[in-house]
């Protein structure tokens, strides 16, 4: 189900679905909630990204070029108003300026992993490589990305509820941002659920990486 939720009345409660859930995971990494209470932007080097979310949304916006704040590189860019969707997004934990304070995001059980998928395609990252200590030893790595380690720390805490995975938390010396990170095993099990149907709304190119990558470990989703 995909909304138009420029057509919502103030009266119909937003239904759940599995677009919504990955619309929320990429406004969790890439997007950003107004001071102003109505208007949300939410900006991605990756125009497929940009389409994803406006079609999760319904969304009927032009896609503009804003300069990042980290490069000064001109990336697609969209903005909308909508207080109530607004209002429902504060009412799941997300929030202005949320990058270092983020908590939970209260998506519920059904949708978690969509949730999870659009989180990984915003700031997921797939890591593999032959591991030279061990012969013929394919290693690969999924990780989650957050500058919050609240957020990190209740992400890791959901996936350990719902799929008995442990993973471990690393920082980079000299960054402020964490990394959620699964290996082997439980990466797969992450995989799988996270693209249990194989038409779910995704990034093709982190897709196609990660099906190379369990093809090199002679694994299947």
């Amino acid at each position: 189900m995909v909304y138009a939720i420029s057509l919502m009345s103030d009266s119909t409660p937003i239904p759940w679905s599995s677009e919504l859930a990955y619309a929320i995971g990429l406004i969790t990494t890439d997007g950003n909630l107004s001071k102003d209470g109505r208007h949300l932007e939410f900006t991605s080097k990756d125009m497929e990204q940009i389409r994803n979310f406006k079609y999760c949304l319904g969304l009927r916006v032009k896609v503009s070029l804003k300069s990042s704040g980290y490069t000064g590189v001109r990336v697609p860019h969209i903005q909308f108003g909508n207080v109530k969707f607004y209002r429902f997004l504060l009412s799941l934990g997300l929030h202005p300026a949320k990058s270092k304070t983020l908590n939970a995001v209260n998506v519920p059980d059904k949708y978690f992993f969509d949730f999870l998928r659009g989180h990984f395609d915003g700031d997921g990252h797939l890591y593999s490589y032959w591991d030279s200590r061990w012969k013929n030893s394919f290693m690969y790595y999924l990780a989650f990305s957050s500058a919050s380690p609240k957020h990190i720390l209740w992400l890791r805490t959901k996936l350990k509820q719902l799929l008995g995975v442990q993973g471990h938390i690393t920082r980079a010396k000299g960054q402020s941002v964490e990394q959620l990170k699964y290996a082997k095993r439980e990466g797969l099990l992450i995989f799988r659920k996270m693209y249990a149907s194989s038409d779910c709304i995704t990034l093709t190119r982190k897709r196609k990486k990660m099906l190379q990558a369990l093809q090199t470990a002679k694994l299947m989703l």
